[in-house]
């Protein structure tokens, strides 16, 4: 199966290549979308991670015939009711970046006690404007005071996780990986692809 991911980001594409490898899913051909960085940006107006993702899919769809994936994902912060949520990559305005956006955050959670937090990824992929499967990935953490580590991306430097005892951005992506929202989403999806092939035969 031939399987087209509308990003130009290669940490992205590697991901989904290392979810084929760990599925077993050998078969599966993983491409970026040719001449995506001269298209045209979707505008991501979803409620929704999912309703984003589906959106992304579809749109890049119209300019391939193999199935597209998109993405999106956030991070969810309890004590600032789910927020940044889907606006996570827009939390300090439009054209932020990693930093902006985390400094944003810590002002946020300046003296609050519950530092709960999750980060949500979303995967879809579309088939010619036909929506083929979606798949849902989770991890649980705490947001941390500064940040720690110079790893990851995004929020990664704030985000502690537990059971590694440091932040996503002190680890190595193969490791971070394993437990990721995007690498259980993704996983995931390969599974259910897997599924849908087999019982199309």
């Amino acid at each position: 199966m031939k399987l087209v991911a509308a990003t130009t980001n290669p940490g992205k594409l590697a991901e989904l290549l290392r979810a084929c490898k760990e599925v077993g899913a050998g078969g599966f051909e993983v491409t970026s979308l040719a001449g995506m960085r001269q298209i045209v940006p979707p505008e991501e107006t979803g409620a929704t991670y999912e309703e984003n993702a589906r959106l992304k899919a579809a749109y890049y769809s119209q300019f391939t015939s193999a199935a597209v994936l998109a993405e999106d994902s956030g991070l969810e912060v309890k004590a600032l009711g789910g927020a940044p949520g889907v606006r996570s990559a827009r939390y300090a305005g439009e054209g932020a970046g990693d930093q902006e956006n985390n400094a944003r955050l810590l002002d946020a959670m300046k003296g609050r006690e519950d530092r709960e937090a999750r980060f949500v990824s979303v995967v879809a992929v579309v088939r010619q404007g036909a929506v083929v499967a979606t798949a849902r990935g989770e991890v649980a953490g705490t947001i941390l005071e500064a940040p720690r580590g110079a790893n990851g991306f995004g929020y990664d430097p704030l985000f502690f996780y537990p059971p590694f005892g440091c932040s996503f951005a002190e680890v190595e992506a193969e490791r971070k990986f394993e437990v990721s929202h995007r690498g259980n989403a993704l996983r995931s999806l390969v599974h259910t692809l897997l599924a849908l092939n087999a019982g199309s035969r």
